[in-house]
């Protein structure tokens, strides 16, 4: 069974699909990860983030997987590499690429292609998995998604202001939504969720109880 859990940054989705695979027994997949590897393989190589080409030659030359919550490109944990602001905003840009797109989008499909899995990202839905029994997608306010991403950089002894946040949120969600290759939308048949009032418990609670009953009617 596959699960997918898209939308903006900041909505929690990424503590949500972790928490649902633990408690589901179910394997996580973090496509985003992906995404920021990609991105920070090309910063790492002084590379040009909006030159699709060379983009896409990065991401198949280098082998992303996964052990347990790290992420590693060619055996190395960079794990806490591609959090870093540079790699966030620049996921976004290199994500805009369609063959860089199609490329791990055939990864992705091929990690997921036994077992039951929780997949997180923006297209996980509507393209990387089109035919999955659960679909969510969750939003919440722009400024409660700044202050989660102000939080989270705290967290690292990191300081940003809210508006400076807002910003660089605006413009992301601005690309992920426009881009002609796999925007950033709930798929039709998504169930859509405002975690805006919602702490991570009640969120992964929330999600864990629909996907139950969906498996108790499949199984029926």
């Amino acid at each position: 069974m596959i699960v997918t859990i898209d939308g903006p940054a900041g909505t929690g989705k990424s503590t949500a699909a972790r928490g649902l695979a633990a408690r589901l027994e179910f394997d996580f997949l973090d496509t985003g990860a992906m995404y920021r590897a990609v991105a920070w393989s090309c910063l790492q190589r002084g590379g040009d983030l909006h030159a699709g080409s060379a983009v896409a030659a990065v991401a198949q030359s280098i082998e992303i997987s996964f052990e347990g919550s790290r992420t590693l490109i060619d055996g190395q944990d960079v794990s806490a590499e591609i959090r870093s602001p540079e790699a966030t905003q620049g996921a976004s840009i290199v994500a805009q690429h369609p063959e860089v797109r199609a490329h791990l989008v055939e990864r992705q499909r091929q990690l997921a292609a036994s077992g039951n899995f929780v997949c997180e990202g923006r297209d996980q839905g509507t393209v990387a998995f089109p035919d999955a029994e659960c679909k969510f997608f969750l939003t919440a306010d722009p400024r409660e998604r700044a202050l989660r991403r102000q939080q989270e950089l705290a967290a690292k002894g990191e300081t940003a202001s809210i508006e400076s946040l807002l910003t660089e949120q605006t413009a992301r969600d601005e690309r992920d939504s426009s881009r002609a290759v796999a925007p950033l939308r709930p798929a039709e048949d998504a169930i859509v969720i405002d975690t805006t009032a919602m702490d991570s418990d009640a969120v992964i609670g929330l999600l864990e109880r629909l996907v139950r009953e969906r498996m108790a009617h499949r199984d029926s």
